[in-house]
C-alpha cells in the first residue's frame, strides 16, 4: 500500500532530500496552533552553503511581517556526514479565523543571495507557500466514539427486487444505488456503525466516481439529489452520521470547464489546468489523462471547490474523506478548512495520506484525522502475511499511540477499495481476519468497516488490480453469516465499553514464540482486558493484573476465564482472542 515507500533506496533518497538545503516541512510548535497563542517555527539547514539569516515572511488575513529565525541547535548528520543546523523563530498570536500563508528563507553568506525552502526557489515569488488556519477545533467530539461504514456505491445494493447488472468487467456499472444504501440503514446500524462514508456520488462516466463532471449533481445511475437527501434526513434519524468522499486534486476530462479550456486557448479556464503543450499535454493525477489536475493555486478554481463543500454541508453532509489529500498544495487544505469549519465546526475532515507519519503530521493544521494506514498495513503484517511478530506490533502500537496528539483522530481499517482484501491476503483463513477484527475494534481510534469485509467478500485473482477488491456485496446464501454476527458483536462492545476510547491502554502480556498477547484497557469508570491467541494451538495464559473485577468473563467467544486476586487466567482455543470485562 506504500508503493515506491516500501524500497529502501527510496526511503534514504528521501530522508537525504528532506535535509539538504533549507527545508521546513511544515514543522511548527503546536502542529496545530491554537488562537491568541505564539507559533514556534522550525527550519533545518545543511549542503556546501552557509547562511547569515532564515527569514519568514508572513501574510495574517492581508497583513505582512516578518519574522526572524535564529539557529538554536547543531545535529550531525552519519548519512550526510556534516552537520544539520536547526533554526527556530515565533511568529506572533492570532485570533481565531486567522489564515496565515508564509514563505521562509535563508540568505547565503557573503553572497546576498536567498534561497526559500522547500523547493529551494532563487526568488521569494517563486518560493514554496505555506498556510495554515488558526482555530480552536480538534476532532468533532462524536468522531471519538465513531464506528464508520465505507460504502463503494456501485459494487453495494441495487435495492430491494432489482437484480445487479452484469457487466462484461470489473470497470463496468454493477448497479448499486443510492435507494439501495437506504433500504440497508438498518442492516449498517445492526453492525454499531453510526456512520457512512459513500464513495463519489457525483455524476462521473465511472464505475467508482473519483473522476466527477459535476460536484452538484448526483450521478444519475446512482440515483438524484432528492435520493441523497433522503439518505441524509433517514441516516440522522438512526444516529448515522453521513460522509462523502470529496476530490479536490482532479476530476473528469469531461468536465465542462476543462472541455472550455481544451477549445479556446483564452478560456477563463486555461488556468485552471496546468499546461505543458496547449492543449493536449497537461498535469493530471499519476499520468492518466482522463483526470486532469486542478491548478489550485489559481483562486477561482480553488473558490469553486471551497463553494462546492460548503454547499453539500450546508445540506447536511457530516463531513468528507479527503481523496489524495498530498496532491492539492496544502495553502488550498488552509482554505478548505476554513470553508468548512464555517459552515460547520462539528464537520469531520480526515485526509487519504499514504505516507509515514512524518508526512500525516504536516497535515494536522488542516485535517480532524488521516486515515490510518500504518495501522492497516501493522495490522495485515501481524495478524494475515505473519511477517512481522506481536512484539514488533506492540512496539510499534505504543509509539505510534503518542506521536499524535488527541485532537487528531486516525480512523483505523483492515482493507478498503484500492487494496488487496484482507480475506484473499489471508489465503481465506476467516481465523486470521477474526483476529484482526478484533483488535482493530479495541483500539482507540474510530475503526471503518469496508462494505463486504464482514461478510467474506474476498477477490478472485492476484494482487495488481483495484476492481478486483470492489466485487459487488453478496446478499444470499453467499454471505457468510458467521461472520457477520462476529462483526456485530465487536460494534456491540465497542458501543458497550467506551474506556477503549477514554481510557488507557497497556499491554500486560506479551508471548511471541506462543503467539499470545494481551491488553487492557483502564478508566475510572472500569476495565477491559483483550487476550489472543495467534497460534494453531490451544493456549492458557496467566496475565497479572488486579484491574478486573470478579467477576469477569468473556463476552466474545465465552472463552474460560478465572479472575484471582492478582491475576486472570484466560483458556483460548486456537487462532482466538477474548474480551474480557
Amino acid at each position: 500500500m506504500f508503493g515506491t515507500q516500501r524500497d529502501f533506496k527510496n526511503r534514504i533518497a528521501e530522508y537525504q532530500s528532506s535535509l539538504v538545503g533549507i527545508k521546513h516541512l511544515h514543522q511548527l510548535s503546536p502542529m496545530r496552533p491554537k488562537p491568541n497563542r505564539p507559533i514556534a517555527v522550525h527550519v533545518t539547514t545543511s549542503g556546501g552553503s552557509a547562511y547569515d539569516a532564515v527569514r519568514c515572511w508572513m501574510n495574517a488575513n492581508g497583513e505582512e511581517t516578518t519574522v526572524e529565525l535564529v539557529p538554536n541547535k547543531s545535529v550531525w548528520s552519519t548519512l550526510e556526514w556534516r552537520y544539520v543546523r536547526h533554526w527556530h523563530g515565533e511568529m506572533p498570536p492570532q485570533p481565531s479565523g486567522t489564515t496565515v500563508r508564509y514563505k521562509i528563507g535563508g540568505r547565503v553568506l557573503d553572497a546576498d543571495n536567498w534561497v526559500f525552502a522547500d523547493n529551494q526557489a532563487r526568488i521569494l515569488s517563486e518560493a514554496t507557500e505555506f498556510a495554515i488556519s488558526v482555530d480552536n477545533y480538534d476532532a468533532p467530539t462524536w468522531v471519538r466514539d465513531a464506528v464508520i461504514y465505507h460504502i463503494f456505491l456501485d459494487r453495494f445494493y441495487p435495492g430491494d427486487g432489482v437484480p445487479w447488472k452484469k457487466p462484461t468487467n470489473l470497470s463496468g456499472f454493477f448497479g448499486g444505488t443510492l435507494r439501495g444504501a437506504i433500504q440497508k440503514l438498518d442492516y449498517i446500524q445492526s453492525l454499531g456503525c453510526n456512520a457512512v462514508w459513500l464513495s463519489p456520488l457525483f455524476a462521473s462516466p465511472t464505475h467508482h466516481g473519483y473522476d466527477a463532471i459535476d460536484y452538484y449533481t448526483v450521478e444519475p445511475r446512482f440515483g438524484t439529489n432528492a435520493e441523497l437527501m433522503e439518505l441524509i434526513e433517514k441516516a440522522h434519524q438512526r444516529g448515522i452520521r453521513v460522509i462523502l468522499d470529496f476530490v479536490a486534486n482532479h476530476w473528469s476530462n469531461h468536465h465542462p470547464t476543462f472541455q472550455a479550456a481544451q477549445r479556446d486557448p483564452d478560456s477563463e479556464y486555461r488556468a485552471w489546468y496546468t499546461w505543458q503543450r496547449w492543449p493536449d499535454a497537461y498535469t493530471s493525477f499519476f499520468g492518466v489523462k482522463g483526470m486532469p489536475q486542478l491548478n489550485l493555486k489559481h483562486k477561482p478554481a480553488s473558490d469553486y471547490l471551497l463553494e462546492c463543500a460548503q454547499y453539500w454541508l450546508r445540506k447536511g453532509i457530516d463531513g468528507y474523506r479527503l481523496d489524495y489529500a498530498p496532491g492539492p498544495p496544502h495553502t488550498f487544505w488552509a482554505d478548505f478548512r476554513k470553508a468548512c469549519k464555517a459552515v460547520n465546526p462539528d464537520a469531520f475532515l480526515f485526509g487519504e495520506v499514504v505516507g509515514h507519519s512524518a508526512i500525516i503530521a504536516s497535515y494536522v493544521p488542516h485535517f480532524d484525522g488521516c486515515l490510518d494506514f500504518l495501522l492497516a498495513d501493522a495490522l495485515r503484517r501481524t495478524f494475515v502475511l505473519e511477517t512481522s511478530t506481536l512484539l514488533e506490533f506492540e512496539a510499534f502500537l505504543g509509539a505510534h499511540e503518542v506521536y499524535f496528539s488527541d485532537g487528531f483522530s486516525l480512523p483505523a481499517f483492515l482493507d478498503n477499495h484500492d487494496m488487496t482484501r484482507i480475506l484473499y491476503l489471508a489465503k481465506e483463513d476467516k481465523a486470521k481476519v477474526r483476529l484482526a477484527a478484533l483488535v482493530l475494534f479495541t483500539l482507540s481510534a474510530p475503526p471503518v468497516i469496508y462494505n463486504g469485509t464482514e461478510v467474506g467478500i474476498s477477490q478472485r485473482n492476484p494482487l495488481g488490480r483495484f476492481e478486483e477488491a470492489r466485487l459487488p456485496m453478496p446478499w444470499r446464501d453467499e454471505s457468510d453469516r458467521d461472520l457477520l454476527a462476529y462483526f456485530q458483536r465487536l460494534g456491540e462492545l465497542r458501543s458497550q465499553f467506551p474506556v477503549m476510547t477514554s481510557g488507557k491502554r497497556e499491554a500486560v502480556h506479551l508471548d511471541t514464540q506462543n503467539g499470545t498477547y494481551a491488553y487492557i484497557w483502564t478508566s475510572e469508570a472500569g476495565s477491559v482486558m483483550i487476550a489472543l491467541n495467534t497460534s494453531k494451538r490451544s493456549r492458557t495464559i496467566n496475565v497479572p493484573t488486579s484491574s478486573l473485577q470478579t467477576p469477569a468473563k468473556d463476552l466474545l467467544n465465552e472463552n474460560r476465564v478465572t479472575v484471582s486476586e492478582n491475576s486472570v487466567n484466560v483458556s483460548l482455543p486456537a487462532q482466538s482472542g477474548a474480551f474480557i470485562a
